[in-house]
């Protein structure tokens, strides 16, 4: 059995979604707004272990899936369209395809724009002043306007790690002691 197989199958569910909201979005001059919820949703995923049970949870029946995700949506007055594809993605039982589909929409919309998202993860948080000064660098380097997508991850002690499309920059003391563990081990 291929093991990219679920992955794949999921990102082509996705796909299909997020071409249809983005569409809709773009005829009704909505991408703003769409970009706002996108932007919420994800950080109420991130924060919220009820909310990423109700997603990836089968044994959720699909009317309470459903009922749930619209009233969480509406709460949050959410994009109606992002609202009701939901909905629906609730009903067909395929909510559990919502972080790619916040995924695929947020890179369609910088695709748009003529951005391109850089994923950087830190030891500390960034600041906005540091998070501006790189995407500014990047700029320079990438020759488009930058997103920066900022996590923090303690483990890497110092320096950071930056994604920008298929090319990744591990500055972290971690990434170093690893290099200076090998070269020693091969030394010995």
């Amino acid at each position: 059995m291929d093991v990219s197989e679920p992955a794949s199958i999921s990102s082509g569910i996705a796909d299909r979604y997020a071409t249809a909201v983005f569409e809709i979005a773009n005829e009704n001059g909505n991408l703003a707004e769409l970009e706002t919820s996108l932007d919420d949703l994800a950080a109420t995923m991130d924060s919220s272990e009820d909310l990423r049970d109700l997603i990836g949870n089968p044994l959720y029946s699909r009317d309470d899936q459903q009922d749930a995700i619209l009233a969480i949506g509406k709460k949050m007055d959410l994009l109606e369209v992002l609202v009701n594809t939901m909905g629906l993605m609730a009903a067909k039982r395929r909510l559990f395809v919502l972080p790619q589909l916040v995924a695929q929409l947020r890179a369609r919309i910088a695709e748009h724009k003529g951005e391109v998202t850089a994923d950087v993860t830190t030891a500390k948080e960034l600041t906005p002043a540091q998070a501006d000064a790189l995407a500014a660098s990047l700029k320079k380097s990438v020759g488009k306007d930058v997103k920066v997508n900022a996590t923090v991850d303690e483990s890497l002690i110092g320096g950071l790690v930056v994604k920008v499309g298929s090319k990744m920059i591990d500055t972290s003391i971690r990434a170093k002691l690893n290099s200076l563990q090998n070269a020693m081990k091969e030394v010995g």
